[in-house]
């Protein structure tokens, strides 16, 4: 487990309660195999939900009956979050107290009493393929990170991965020859997506050109390198990034995993098939990836109302 999991509260943990929680993340670090995000951010909702039973006096999971789900609940809509952080609440409460019926905590199945709120499907925000190739030509030749910052961008939209999954790539999980790069996504699940040439040529320079300049002791085999050596982080990313779409005048929403949804939308418009695609994003459901086609059925009904005679 890692130290940020095991920081999430240190008082709490020598309470019961604290106890079959940091259990509970850890066995989700070893035995699901969920990415540090998902265990730090499941971690966070259940240290509330902790809190606040302490508050009411109970001190063991055992305690809990179905009026704390709801009194919680109650709790929750009254701090106005959003619906997407109260699902996540719901699902990682969910998962916990199966694992405490798993591992003898809790005799009942609570989990009959705890429903998901039901979210709106939300529509993600796609550029236009002219915008996304103003953001890759936005690197300057004359600046210091140039060769990094351009591989960077082309790597991203090239394959549609994720910023954690960008930020974890080693020097040997990109075949330039062949032209594909090895993914680790979630739940620790491995995959491989093309490379197209401007991506390779750029990722190539990148290595001959560059990451030596960078390298230190403490850099190992990572790709993609800081000014300090070390492995470039999630944040560094996003913030590359939003650096470059702010110069090239992009929508302020635009965010690593913007280019994500572009990757997806631009194939499905461009005719790659659903399953395809699926893949390429490491989806588990291809309904998740089904919401990229809503997308480019909007622009096909924005076109038909431009263009058409009685639109």
């Amino acid at each position: 487990m890692s130290t940020q999991v095991q920081n999430l509260n240190t008082v709490l943990d020598a309470e019961p309660f604290g106890k079959t929680v940091l259990a509970f993340l850890n066995y989700l670090t070893v035995e699901a195999g969920l990415s540090e995000n998902t265990i730090l951010g499941y971690g966070r909702d259940l240290r509330e939900f902790v809190i606040f039973c302490l508050s009411k006096g109970i001190k063991k999971p055992g305690k809990i009956t179905t009026a704390e789900f709801y009194d919680y609940a109650k709790c929750l809509a009254r701090q106005n979050k959003a619906e997407a952080s109260i699902n996540r609440s719901v699902v990682a409460l969910k998962m916990y107290l199966r694992y405490c019926r798993m591992m003898g905590h809790i005799k009942d199945d609570l989990t009959m009493f705890l429903e998901s709120p039901k979210l709106w499907q939300r529509l993600p925000i796609v550029c236009s393929k002219d915008q996304v190739a103003k953001l890759m030509d936005c690197p300057d030749e004359k600046e210091p990170y140039y060769f990094r910052d351009r591989a960077l961008l082309e790597l991203l939209y090239a394959t549609g991965a994720r910023a954690s999954e960008v930020a974890g790539l080693r020097i040997g999980d990109v075949n330039l020859k062949i032209g594909y790069v090895r993914c680790l996504g979630k739940g620790k699940k491995e995959r491989v997506i093309p490379l197209n040439h401007a991506a390779i040529a750029a990722i190539e320079q990148y290595i001959e050109q560059f990451r030596g300049k960078l390298a230190k002791p403490c850099s190992g085999d990572a790709l993609f390198l800081s000014r300090t050596g070390k492995a470039l982080s999630r944040i560094e990313l996003w913030r590359i990034v939003k650096k470059y779409a702010c110069r090239a005048g992009l929508p302020k929403q635009m965010t690593t995993h913007t280019l994500r949804h572009c990757f997806a939308t631009h194939l499905l418009s461009g005719g790659a098939d659903l399953r395809s695609v699926q893949e390429m994003l490491g989806h588990v459901d291809i309904a998740t990836t089904q919401i990229y086609t809503h997308v480019d059925m909007e622009r096909l009904r924005t076109m038909h109302k431009k263009y058409h005679p009685r639109g």
